[in-house]
C-alpha cells in the first residue's frame, strides 16, 4: 500500500501572492505528493477579516507553476458555483495541468462565506441535498466536455456524515477526506462499506484520506486503510518543518 503526504496550503494571512506562489514551490521541491488549498472567502482563523485569496483562481496558476504534484481544493464550496460551470473549471484546469487535478468537494459550512457574498446559507441538510443534486450534473458535465479530461478526473469528498456524506461518497468519490481520528475512521469505513453494498459498489477502491495525525500515530491510520495523509499550514509564513517530517515518513514508510 502507497502512502501519499498533501499539504494545504491555506490561502489566509498572506498580504502578497508571492508568499504563497513560494510556498507551492518548496513544498514541490520537497517532494510533496499533492497540493490543496481549500474555498473559502476569508480566513478561517486568526484574524477572520483579514488577508484571502479566492481557491480556483488560484488552482489555475499552481497548474502551470508545477510540474509534477496534483492539485485541488481541501474542499470546495459546494454550492458555490453552478455544478456545470465548476465541472467546466475542473475540466480546464486538468488541461492546464496535464492532468494533475483533484476535484476536492463538500456541502459547506462556514456561516460567514455564506452571508457575506450572497449564497443562501440554510442548513446542514439544505446544503448535503444541494450537494447530493450537483455531483450527478458535476459527473454528466464532465462526460460531454470537449475536449474531454485528460483522464478520469479524481473526486474528493470532504465529510463524515454518516446517512447522508457518506452514501454521496460511496456513489461518487474517488477519494474520502473523512476529518476522523483512528476510532471513527474504522468505524465509519464500516458504514461506508455498508452505503457501497446498498448502491452497488465496491467501496474498497475508494482511498481514505486524513489530516497528518504524526509520524507517532500514521501507522495505525495506515492499518486502518488510510493511504493519504495532508499537513496544514497558513501564511504568512508557510512553514513547511512539519510538511518535511511527513514526508520522511513517508519515505520510510513506503521504502519498508
Amino acid at each position: 500500500m502507497t502512502v501519499k503526504i498533501g499539504v494545504q496550503l491555506q490561502p489566509q494571512h498572506a498580504p502578497d501572492y508571492q508568499l504563497i506562489r513560494d510556498a507551492v514551490l518548496r513544498s514541490e521541491d520537497a517532494g510533496v505528493d499533492i497540493v490543496f488549498n481549500w474555498d473559502h472567502f476569508y480566513p478561517l482563523y486568526g484574524d477572520l477579516d483579514g488577508e484571502h485569496f479566492e481557491c480556483w483562481t488560484m488552482l489555475g496558476a499552481w497548474a502551470e507553476q508545477t510540474s509534477n504534484v496534483e492539485i485541488g481544493a481541501l474542499v470546495t464550496g459546494g454550492g458555490y458555483r453552478n455544478p456545470d460551470l465548476l465541472a467546466d473549471m475542473a475540466r480546464t484546469v486538468d488541461h492546464i495541468s496535464g492532468g494533475r487535478l483533484i476535484l476536492g468537494i463538500g456541502a459547506g459550512w462556514n456561516q460567514k462565506d455564506y452571508d457575506n457574498f450572497g449564497y443562501e446559507f440554510g442548513t446542514p441538510g439544505s446544503r448535503l441535498k444541494l450537494l447530493a443534486e450537483y455531483l450527478p450534473r458535476i459527473v454528466d458535465r464532465l462526460k460531454v466536455g470537449n475536449p474531454a479530461p485528460t483522464r478520469d478526473i479524481p473526486i474528493l469528498i470532504g465529510g463524515g456524515g454518516e446517512k447522508k456524506t457518506l452514501k454521496l461518497v460511496a456513489q461518487y468519490a474517488h477519494i474520502w477526506h473523512s476529518f476522523a481520528d483512528l476510532d471513527e475512521l474504522t468505524r465509519k469505513s464500516g458504514i461506508l462499506a455498508e452505503h457501497g453494498d446498498t448502491v452497488g459498489r465496491d467501496v474498497s477502491s475508494i482511498a481514505r484520506s486524513v489530516a497528518w495525525p504524526g509520524a507517532d500515530k500514521a501507522q495505525g491510520f495506515v492499518d486502518a486503510g488510510a493511504t493519504l495523509f495532508t499537513v496544514g499550514t497558513g501564511g504568512p509564513d508557510y512553514d513547511l518543518t512539519e510538511l518535511k517530517e511527513a514526508i520522511a515518513w513517508r519515505n520510510a514508510a513506503n521504502d519498508g
